[in-house]
């Protein structure tokens, strides 16, 4: 099943991304981070998040642990939208505090750095890979059926049962 079929509600989204549910919510609401696999509809649905969103949930995150302000995220935000799902994995995001700059070649970095500010990057490899383990260990649901798909993580026996039951 490849991770397009693969949605994930609010609570798993903030597990893996490391931030709270009111936190995704509002950036829910605000539209800086919408789920793009299936929007609330009123009180009562369920919002459904990519792979993809919650990279971007996680990156957000890093971002205004630094100090970077809401509005540059945001400028950094739109730009990571407008890449394509595989370009994403092999970014470097790196932030002055000030600007998000993508850099996609070691020679930009040096660039940066030579600036002779404080620079901080982002791999987004790596957070990638730490958003790939965390959903994991959690539950997702496949996006044409909402059957509900359980991580690996072996002490979740009442989910495998409930699943095997249906």
């Amino acid at each position: 099943m490849t991770s397009e079929q693969i949605g994930y509600r609010g609570p798993t989204a903030c597990a893996a991304a490391g931030i709270t549910y009111r936190q995704l919510d509002y950036w829910a609401r605000t539209g800086l981070v919408e789920p793009s696999v299936r929007p609330a509809y009123g009180s009562g649905t369920q919002r459904l998040y990519s792979f993809r969103d919650v990279v971007v949930l996680k990156i957000v995150k890093r971002f205004l642990d630094t100090g970077v302000s809401l509005q540059n995220i945001r400028t950094a935000v739109v730009h990571l939208r407008e890449r394509g799902f595989r370009d994403l994995e092999r970014m470097t995001l790196m932030s002055d505090g000030a600007t998000v700059y993508e850099c996609t070649s070691p020679d930009e970095v040096h660039a940066l750095l030579q600036g002779g500010q404080g620079i901080f990057g982002i791999a987004v490899g790596v957070v990638w890979r730490d958003v790939e383990n965390a959903l994991s260990q959690l539950h997702g649901e496949r996006v044409d059926t909402g059957e509900t798909l359980v991580g690996q993580n072996p002490a979740d026996e009442l989910a495998r049962r409930r699943n095997r039951a249906v």
